[in-house]
C-alpha cells in the first residue's frame, strides 16, 4: 500500500460546517417563502460531499447545542445575534458569515476544482424526462446547478 497517496488524500479532505439561522427544517427549503439561494446552496453542499469533503450542517432551531459547543460561533452569536448567520466554517476556521457563499467560494476554501460537464442538447432533445442519475435531464439539472446553460429539460420531456 502506498501511504503517501493515502496521506495526501486524507489531508485534502476538508470538514465544512454550516451554522444556519433557525429554520423549519434542516435545509430551509420548506414553507411558503423559500429563499431561492437555499436549493442552490444545498446542491453545492452535495457537490462538496461528492468531492470527498465532510459536510456538517446545524440549524439553530433544531440543534442549538452545536452553536454553544463551538466557542467562536457562540461568541459571534452572542455579540451579533442571528445576523451573523449563516456561518461557514472550514477545518475550524470561520470563512464567511451573514450570507451563503457561492460554489466558487466553497471550491477555493476546500481546494476543490469546479469542472463543468459538457452537455449536448442533441442528447436531451426528444427524450422522456428521465431524472435518474446519468440521464439527460439529470445531467441538465447538474449542469444548471453548476452554472452552465443546460438544455432545457422539463417535467414532460427534454428540450
Amino acid at each position: 500500500m502506498n501511504h503517501s497517496v493515502t496521506t495526501h488524500q486524507e489531508q485534502a479532505m476538508k470538514t465544512v460546517q454550516i451554522y444556519d439561522k433557525p429554520m423549519c427544517c434542516s435545509t430551509g427549503v420548506c414553507g411558503p417563502q423559500v429563499d431561492p439561494v437555499l436549493p442552490q446552496f444545498a446542491a453545492d453542499l452535495e457537490w462538496l460531499k461528492d468531492n470527498g469533503h465532510r459536510v456538517e450542517r446545524y440549524n439553530l432551531a433544531q440543534q442549538p447545542q452545536a452553536f454553544i459547543q463551538n466557542s467562536e460561533v457562540h461568541r459571534l452569536l452572542a455579540s451579533q445575534g442571528t445576523d451573523c448567520l449563516p456561518l461557514i466554517v472550514v477545518d475550524e476556521r470561520i470563512m464567511s458569515g451573514g450570507k451563503y457563499p457561492s460554489r466558487q467560494d466553497l471550491a477555493a476554501w476546500t481546494g476543490s476544482t469546479i469542472s463543468l460537464p459538457l452537455v449536448s442538447t442533441a442528447s436531451c432533445c426528444g427524450g422522456a424526462a428521465d431524472v435518474s442519475p446519468g440521464a439527460c435531464c439529470a445531467e441538465d439539472s447538474r449542469a444548471k446547478a453548476e452554472g452552465a446553460a443546460g438544455c432545457g429539460c422539463s417535467d414532460s420531456g427534454c428540450c
